[in-house]
C-alpha cells in the first residue's frame, strides 16, 4: 500500500481516525517491498514505532497533535538526526552518529512528523545523480534502470513509492528540483533564510537552502508551514508572521495573471520531446483573464558565475577537509580544487553576474506574475552514468552544464518549484519549474497546485 499524502494522514491521526503506529507501520513495510530495488532509504531510524507510540500517548492525554501529526518523513543523509547515522554519503562519515538534530528535524519533531530515516544523497550532495560509495546508486522508481536525479535523489525516489510522505532535502544548484522532475514529485527551493540551516559550515551560505519535497503541491506548503521562520541560529532569515503557505494553496492562483514562459533560460539545448510536454502545459493555463506568452530570457551569463560561486562553497563547506581531499569522492574533489583555484577577480565577476540577474528578475516582475520554464533539458538517463554528455546532440562543457537550467536560477535567491507537468514518450515524468517574485512562496505553490490538477501523472507502480 502506497502511503496516503501528508495532509490526509496528519488529519486522520489528529482526528484520531487512524494511529501513527498504523501508519509508521505501513510505511517500513513499504520500505521493506520498494527499498531494496530502489535504494532510497538507507538508514532506518530504529525508533520510529517508539516514536509514534510516543505521539499515541500524547494524543491520547488531549495533547496537540501537531501540523504532521503521524507523518513519515525521510531526512537527507546530509542532514543531522540525533542518534541516526549521518553519513553524508562519504566513507570519511561512514560511522558517524550526530548528537544532535538540525534545527530543520527539529521542527519537525516539534510539528508531529515521525523521522522514518535517511535518505540517499551523492557525497556532500555533489551531483545531479544520487550515488556515493558508501550505499551505491538510487534507481528511479518509473524505471529501475534510468536516474533519480540528485542531490535529494533518495528523498524524492522514496516519496514517488510511497515509503515515506514528506522529504526533507537542500538545494544548491537544483538538488530539489531535479529528482523532483525525474521522479514526478514536487520540490520547492525557498528563498535563502526562510527556512534557516543549522547546524551549517557557513552561516552566511545564501546559495544552498533547506526545503521540502512531497507528491502534492499541498504537502509541500504543510511541511513549508512547519519548518520556516527565523532562528537565532541563523543570521540569514525572512518574516513570516502571518504567512499561510497551505491557505495559499486552498485558494489557488490569483485572477488576470501574465505568465512568462521560456523553453531554453540557460543556453544549453532542450530535447524537443521535453519542451513540447512543458510548452503545452504552460499553454493550457491561458484563458480565463491568464495570459501566457512565450518569451526569450537569456541567463546563460550565470553558468560561469554559479561555478565561480559553486567552488567557493565547496572551499567554505571543505574547510576542515581540505587536506583529506584526496580521500573524497571525484566531484567533491574536482569542485573543492575548483573552488581552490579559483581568483578574486574571477568571484567578482560572478557577484557581478548575480547582481545584474537580480535587478533584471526585479524588471521582468513589473511585467509578469511568474516565469515557467523546463525543469530539465533531457529525460532521466542511464543511472550507471554520473551524468549526460549531451543534450539535444549538443556536448556539454562541464559535468553540471546539464542541470544549467536550475542552477542560473539559484543565483537569483526566488523562490522556484519544480512540478511534475506530464511524462515523455516513454513514461518518464517531466517537470516544470515555476519562479515567484521575492518571498513569494505562497503564489509559487498556488501555482504549482493548479498546475498538477490539470496535469495528473499518477505514480509508478
Amino acid at each position: 500500500m502506497t502511503l496516503p499524502g501528508a495532509g490526509e494522514i496528519a488529519r486522520a491521526v489528529s482526528a484520531r481516525e487512524i494511529s501513527p503506529v498504523e501508519v509508521v507501520e505501513a510505511a517500513l513495510r513499504r520500505v521493506e517491498e520498494r527499498n531494496p530495488r530502489i535504494n532510497a532509504v538507507v538508514t532506518l531510524n530504529p525508533r520510529a514505532v517508539d516514536d509514534a507510540r510516543d505521539l499515541e500517548r500524547r494524543l491520547g492525554r488531549g495533547e496537540p497533535a501537531g501540523l504532521l501529526a503521524g507523518v513519515p518523513v525521510g531526512i537527507k543523509d546530509v542532514t543531522q538526526v540525533a542518534g541516526l547515522r549521518t553519513t553524508f554519503g562519504s566513507p570519511l562519515y561512514r560511522d558517524h552518529v550526530p548528537d544532535e538534530d538540525a534545527l530543520v528535524v527539529q521542527r519537525l519533531r516539534a510539528a508531529g512528523a515521525i523521522v522514518l530515516g535517511k535518505t540517499n544523497t551523492p557525497e556532500f550532495a555533489a551531483g545531479g545523480n544520487t550515488w556515493n560509495d558508501v550505499f551505491g546508486r538510487t534507481r528511479n522508481p518509473w524505471n529501475p534502470e534510468r536516474s533519480a536525479g540528485g542531490s535529494t535523489g533518495g528523498g524524492a525516489a522514496a516519496l514517488a513509492t510511497g515509503m515515506i510522505a514528506l522529504a526533507e532535502g537542500t538545494d544548491l544548484g537544483g538538488s530539489l528540483r531535479i529528482p523532483a522532475s525525474f521522479c514526478g514529485v514536487v520540490g520547492l527551493r525557498p528563498s535563502p533564510g526562510l527556512v534557516p540551516t543549522h547546524p551549517s559550515d557557513w552561516a552566511w551560505d545564501s546559495l544552498q537552502v533547506t526545503g521540502p519535497m512531497a507528491r502534492s503541491a499541498e504537502d509541500v506548503a504543510l511541511m513549508l508551514q512547519a519548518v520556516a521562520g527565523a532562528s537565532p541560529y541563523s543570521p540569514l532569515r525572512q518574516p513570516t508572521a502571518g504567512r499561510d503557505f497551505p491557505g495559499a494553496v486552498r485558494r489557488g492562483p490569483r485572477k488576470n495573471l501574465r505568465i512568462a514562459y521560456c523553453a531554453d533560460i540557460a543556453g544549453i539545448g532542450i530535447d524537443p520531446a521535453i519542451e513540447a510536454v512543458c510548452r503545452r502545459a504552460s499553454l493550457a493555463l491561458a484563458g480565463q483573464g491568464t495570459e501566457v506568452e512565450i518569451v526569450a530570457l537569456d541567463l546563460s551569463e550565470g553558468r560561469d558565475a554559479f561555478l565561480a560561486l559553486r567552488g567557493l562553497w565547496f572551499v567554505t563547506w571543505m574547510q576542515d577537509r581540505l587536506d583529506q581531499l584526496d580521500r573524497l569522492g571525484v566531484n567533491v574533489r574536482n569542485n573543492t580544487r575548483a573552488g581552490l583555484g579559483a581568483g578574486v577577480p574571477e568571484l567578482g565577476r560572478a557577484e557581478a553576474v548575480r547582481g545584474r540577474m537580480w535587478h533584471r528578475f526585479r524588471t521582468f516582475f513589473e511585467r509578469y506574475d511568474y516565469l515557467l520554464t523546463p525543469t530539465m533539458a533531457v529525460s532521466p538517463f542511464p543511472v550507471e552514468q554520473n551524468y549526460p554528455e549531451t543534450v539535444a546532440g549538443r556536448p556539454m562543457q562541464t559535468y553540471v552544464d546539464w542541470i544549467a537550467p536550475t542552477f542560473v536560477l539559484s543565483l537569483t535567491g526566488l523562490p522556484v518549484a519544480s512540478v511534475p507537468c506530464g511524462r515523455d514518450a516513454e513514461g518518464m515524468p517531466v517537470g516544470l519549474q515555476i519562479v515567484g517574485r521575492p518571498e513569494g512562496e505562497e503564489e509559487v505553490l498556488a501555482l504549482a497546485a493548479a498546475l498538477q490538477l490539470v496535469n495528473p501523472i499518477g505514480l509508478p507502480v
